[in-house]
């Protein structure tokens, strides 16, 4: 029902999980636990589903927070759960115990955060889109506003699409290596002409340890060729009318 990190799981007092699709009430294309509030899945399967999930990590579904995500580095910081509607936001940083913040993602790079020191804790939802313009970044400084230090952090990044499964066309390569020809590192030739693998999970790592986060856990699953995940481009690649999202958390324990 769930993935977890290593280095993660040391942590005292801190509780995570990756969610995969299995273990919830949802039928067809959204088998079977769907976390996605925007998907045309029935609202009580999700609702339920969310419910589990909330169980699953030890909060009350009230306590088990997202946000609306844009593609954006906008970060929020939770103290309360909310009011409705969603804040939009493309991550969440806390450091109150017990109130549970996810990163929705179906391809997209989850990624979860902590000082253990400061006890402060992260969750981003990072596409090629945030990564590009600075989700993490933004989320690191915002952790860092709350007490915590960049030099005593632990990310974790979750299931995501992998090289293996991404392939991109010229102009999206091209975007990359214009903000920063370094960035050539992470595409390989595609057997299409003009087309090139992306390698996000790569990327998303080297822009942790550039700005400073010394230790990196990757779960390393690929959510477009592993069916225990939910995946947009699979999805579209089976003419499929809509697909499920997941939902992955981490919550500091009360103490």
């Amino acid at each position: 029902m769930m993935l977890a990190s290593p280095r993660l799981s040391a942590v005292p007092g801190l509780r995570h999980a990756f969610f995969t699709r299995e273990g919830g009430v949802s039928g067809g294309i959204y088998r079977s636990l769907n976390a996605g509030i925007g998907s045309q899945d029935d609202p009580a399967s999700v609702t339920e589903n969310r419910r589990r999930m909330a169980e699953q990590i030890g909060v009350l579904p009230q306590r088990f927070l997202t946000v609306y995500q844009t593609h954006s580095p906008d970060v929020i910081v939770a103290t309360a759960p909310w009011d409705r509607p969603r804040p939009r936001a493309d991550a969440i940083v806390t450091r109150t115990e017990g109130l549970a913040i996810g990163a929705t993602a179906a391809d997209c790079g989850p990624i979860l955060l902590v000082d253990p020191t400061a006890r402060v804790i992260g969750a981003a939802h990072a596409g090629w889109k945030g990564a590009l313009t600075g989700i993490l970044e933004s989320a690191i400084a915002a952790m860092e506003r709350l007490g915590a230090e960049r030099s005593r952090m632990i990310a974790a990044i979750g299931p995501l699409i992998r090289q293996q499964s991404y392939e991109v066309g010229g102009e999206f390569v091209e975007r990359f290596i214009e903000a920063d020809a370094g960035n050539a590192l992470f595409f390989l030739p595609s057997t299409r002409d003009g087309h090139s693998m992306f390698d996000l999970a790569g990327y998303i790592r080297r822009r942790l340890q550039t700005a400073g986060v010394p230790m990196i856990d990757d779960v390393g699953a690929d959510t477009y060729s592993d069916p225990n995940f939910f995946s947009y481009r699979r999805s579209v690649h089976r003419q499929e009318p809509d697909y499920g999202r997941h939902v992955h958390a981490i919550v500091l324990e009360r103490e």
